[in-house]
């Protein structure tokens, strides 16, 4: 679920002008964002009076309330000391510094000098140290408030992951590489808690759970997804009692995201594929998972969830084409992205036992493909943007007979190449539409680097 958008805001006009070419202005910039789903703090508008009493009142009605980002409105030509003044107080915040634009009358152009102000601002801001994003109106063009609201957004999404804590079952699943990570930068830069929670305590859960609880969820699950074939007995069960097992832990712990030890912990150690406890987690919760304990792939989830609202599935690399890749996952995804009804099938890879896997087909359509990564001692974000396409026919060696045909998309790539020489990790997660803008704001507030 995205974080409600809390923002400041306060405008700045020079004390020369006439108040009414500056407060209504910057009554409806608010109004605009506020329109978008913003809830704002609002101070008076700011001159430059030589005691500096109006950047002092407005800093005091800024602190009153809790928010994520501060809009700097600039309806005017202002002094850099009176805005300076009246934001010190939140240089730790993020910033949107946000110039308007004059208005037509009669035969001319009027304007109020906005732009000398913003750029007599900008320079200064960036040598404070201040982190902001300069947006301005144009002559004659719709107010860029869509520029502003993601950048509102995106500060809201780098708040809420320093509250964060992602559940852990295990670690180091496969004893993988690129899914560790370093718990101090971590907290340090991103700002997100890693909670690790042993298998042991899943499974004991998984004991205390009622047989009445398991069987009504049980047949409902029978009832609700599709089954190519009939299941041995006690595989959907067995699927029921994790799914419960992992729920319990989540919700009493409040995790925002969660990752767990699949091959080396609850396929060796369970004897069974966990591919639909994952399925009914997701049509129980509305929580991003991702398996195999990659951190910093649950970390990109969860980012991508706060900033689009969407569950954001993970997929992993099979195959590349000339242009693009064939995507797929081994085991589960989320209702949220399948397109028509979910779809199991009773199957087993290698020596596990018999799981549910779910075999659904994917929806199609534009895709933003997200990860990110730690390199050199810093993080930083690949990403790009794709379409998502019907994959063809194909199998992984591995699966009892008749192979399935996994969940699976092929991501068309403007740059397949370029993408390869950047791929950092086998895990991507998968949001629908262009998300680029919303992904280099949030890249922006958190002082990260996109690639």
């Amino acid at each position: 679920m995205q974080r409600k958008m809390k923002a400041g805001f306060v405008g700045f006009g020079e004390v020369n002008t006439p108040r009414e070419f500056i407060d209504p202005r910057c009554a409806e910039a608010a109004r605009l964002l506020m329109k978008h789903g913003v809830a704002l703090t609002v101070a008076e508008p700011v001159s430059d009076d030589p005691a500096g009493a109006q950047a002092d009142r407005a800093a005091g009605q800024l602190a009153k309330a809790d928010w994520d980002v501060l809009v700097v409105c600039v309806a005017g030509w202002i002094p850099s000391w009176a805005v300076l003044r009246a934001i010190q107080p939140f240089q730790h915040k993020p910033m949107v510094l946000w110039g308007l634009s004059g208005w037509q009358h009669g035969d001319r152009w009027v304007t109020t000098a906005d732009q000398a102000g913003t750029t007599g601002l900008r320079q200064a801001l960036a040598e404070l140290g201040y982190r902001f994003k300069y947006v301005v109106s144009r002559m004659r063009e719709t107010p860029p408030v869509d520029e502003v609201v993601s950048y509102i957004r995106a500060a809201g999404t780098a708040a809420a992951l320093r509250g964060s804590t992602i559940g852990m079952a295990g670690y180091a699943d496969m004893r993988l590489y690129g899914t560790r990570y370093d718990a101090v930068s971590l907290k340090r830069d991103i700002g997100p808690e890693v909670e690790h929670f042993e298998l042991l305590e899943a499974s004991q859960a998984m004991q205390r759970i009622p047989d009445g609880e398991v069987s009504q969820l049980a047949d409902a699950v029978r009832k609700r997804w599709r089954f190519t074939r009939e299941p041995q007995a006690g595989t959907v069960e067995n699927s029921v009692r994790l799914c419960l097992a992992f729920k319990s832990i989540i919700e009493s712990r409040r995790y925002a995201a969660f990752s767990f030890n699949d091959v080396d912990g609850v396929k060796r150690l369970l004897q069974f594929a966990p591919a639909g406890a994952l399925t009914l987690l997701h049509d129980e919760l509305t929580l991003p998972t991702v398996p195999e304990n990659d951190v910093l792939g649950s970390v990109t989830q969860l980012m991508m969830h706060l900033l689009t609202g969407q569950i954001a599935a993970y997929l992993e690399f099979y195959e590349f084409s000339k242009d693009g890749a064939l995507m797929g996952v081994p085991d589960y995804v989320p209702a949220e992205i399948v397109d028509g009804p979910v779809t199991v099938m009773p199957n087993a890879f290698g020596s596990f036992g018999e799981g549910l896997l779910n075999v659904s087909k994917l929806k199609t359509g534009p895709v933003t493909l997200a990860r990110l990564f730690q390199s050199g001692g810093h993080y930083a974000m690949h990403a790009v943007t794709g379409e998502a396409e019907t994959p063809p026919a194909w199998e992984e060696a591995g699966w009892a007979p008749p192979a399935p045909q996994l969940p699976s998309l092929h991501i068309r790539l403007a740059d397949t190449e370029g993408f390869l020489q950047r791929v950092a990790g086998q895990h991507y997660i998968i949001t629908y539409g262009d998300q680029m803008p919303l992904i280099r704001d949030c890249c922006a507030v958190l002082g990260i680097t996109r690639v």
